[in-house]
């Protein structure tokens, strides 16, 4: 397992994903948005990620426009929560990357902070 980054608990997994590449990491973190979003929903990633990575509303939109998502399309559901379309939360991944120096880091977050997500899948 060492090889793929996975581990049997968090505090495992948080050590092994430091080691991987910053690609690894990107990729990891795509992917888990388009898991979650699939079985959990669009809200559940969205809100899982500004937690993680401490991104309020305004911070999120920045950092979805700045990774390629297209700012128009940044909307709410009809209970008031930020949404933005499935297809397009990869975006979330250069985004955190180009607003923030510690972007890598929050990506590690969101990962550790998910672990049972990635467990159950």
């Amino acid at each position: 397992m060492a090889t793929t980054g996975l581990s049997g608990d968090p505090t495992e997994y948080r050590a092994r994903l430091v080691e991987q590449s910053d690609e690894q990491i990107d990729a990891w973190a795509a992917e888990l948005m388009r898991d979650v979003a699939i079985r959990r929903g669009v809200v559940k990633v969205v809100e899982d990620f500004r937690r993680t990575t401490s991104l309020d509303e305004r911070g999120f939109e920045r950092v979805f426009a700045s990774g390629g998502g297209p700012p128009a399309v940044v909307g709410r559901d009809a209970s008031g929560r930020l949404m933005v379309p499935a297809i397009t939360l990869h975006a979330l991944v250069p985004g955190i990357r180009s607003q923030v120096s510690d972007g890598r880091d929050r990506l590690i977050a969101y990962l550790v902070a998910n672990f049972g997500e990635i467990v159950y899948v």
